[in-house]
């Protein structure tokens, strides 16, 4: 048991580690990748395959991510377009 806990700390520790340095979008990808693996895993699992339902579950958390960080790029361009245009009709 002490061994498992020392192991979860260390892959949790060079996870965020790992993340330091990414970008909003390489960051928001790897979540959706990790968030489909695991899901793809259980529901893998129960219908018979782990294996394929990670990869699977990890390729479309990935395009989940991705089209997630375009969607709040989209938003956070389209304020900011609008907070420009109200400082510019003052």
């Amino acid at each position: 048991m002490k061994k498992l806990t020392i192991v979860i700390i260390l892959v949790i520790s060079l996870a965020f580690v790992g993340c330091a340095g990414m970008s909003d979008t390489e960051q928001r990808t790897l979540s959706g990748t990790a968030i489909g693996a695991g899901a793809g895993t259980v529901v893998g699992a129960i219908a018979g395959n782990a294996g394929w339902g990670a990869a699977i579950g990890a390729a479309a958390g990935a395009a989940g991510g991705y089209l997630y960080d375009r969607d709040q790029k989209s938003k956070e361009a389209a304020y900011q377009r609008g907070y420009q245009e109200g400082q510019t009709a003052k």
